[in-house]
């Protein structure tokens, strides 16, 4: 089963041009995931939800929007076919954006999976913190859960980002504690829960995922902000992991997708429709 993680800024808009958008629905197709993960979906539920309708038939895939109403940056699960979905749930209360939970029953596996699609918030370490105790409850390691998506954060298995004291104070103070380094509390947290950093335990030398090549000179420096965290069951079942870099990945976001394998039910090969 493969999982894949996309944060498209924008939904792959600028302004009316959606070049970004059909650049990034060849990048999916072309790595098959059979879980997507998306965050900034924005534009996916407007007029009728027609974007969300144009990416499930690009895609072959069964799209879910969680709707963020404070600021329209949506997040989004996409299955395909085969994977049954039990629940979906959306929390946008506790969350800056909003938080996409869905259950699916998987071919070839009696237990239910959980997977969900997390934006946390960009502007303080102190709100991103307590956006991830919301997450706590999902580290049961005897379950089968995924967490995948944007975190804004380093992780304390990562080295110190350079650069960070070069960047304005104004986008600095995201990223920092008082002392000026890294904050790392948001992963550190969630991994005290018990959540297992398959990137990490995969690729222990981490690969930046911002920002994209044709993104730079932007608030961020490099590093890891995208995470998948699973529980110890499924951490086990993980094969592989990679971060989508290439010339297409470099100019599609300011993120780079990335993508993980697990050996979980079976994997059936789904034709994208044009």
């Amino acid at each position: 089963m493969r999982v894949m993680s996309y944060n498209t800024l924008f939904g792959g808009l600028d302004g009316t041009d959606d070049g970004r958008y059909q650049l990034q629905v060849g990048i999916i197709r072309k790595e098959r995931p059979d879980i997507l993960l998306l965050q900034e979906a924005k534009a996916f539920p407007a007029d009728g939800s027609k974007r969300l309708f144009e990416t499930e038939r690009h895609l072959g895939m069964r799209g879910f929007v969680a709707v963020a109403p404070a600021t329209g940056q949506h997040t989004a699960i996409f299955i395909r076919p085969d994977l049954r979905p039990l629940h979906f749930d959306v929390d946008c209360q506790h969350f800056h954006h909003a938080a996409a939970l869905l259950k699916l029953a998987v071919p070839g596996d009696d237990r239910v999976l959980t997977v969900a699609s997390v934006h946390l918030c960009p502007n303080s370490p102190h709100v991103r913190a307590r956006e991830a105790s919301y997450l706590y409850n999902l580290a049961d390691p005897d379950g089968l859960s995924l967490i995948g998506g944007d975190f804004n954060s380093v992780s304390p298995d990562d080295p110190e980002p350079e650069g960070l004291s070069e960047l304005p104070a104004r986008y600095r103070m995201r990223y920092t504690r008082e002392d000026g380094t890294a904050d790392r509390s948001t992963l550190s947290a969630l991994l005290r829960a018990g959540f297992i950093d398959v990137g990490h335990r995969l690729s222990p030398s981490p690969t930046p995922t911002v920002p994209g090549r044709g993104f730079d000179n932007t608030e961020f420096v490099p590093f890891r902000s995208d995470y998948f965290l699973t529980t110890a069951t499924l951490a086990g079942a993980a094969s592989a992991y990679s971060v989508i870099r290439n010339d297409q990945t470099d100019i599609a976001s300011d993120h780079y997708p990335i993508c993980a394998d697990f050996e979980l039910g079976h994997r059936h090969a789904h034709a994208p429709k044009s």
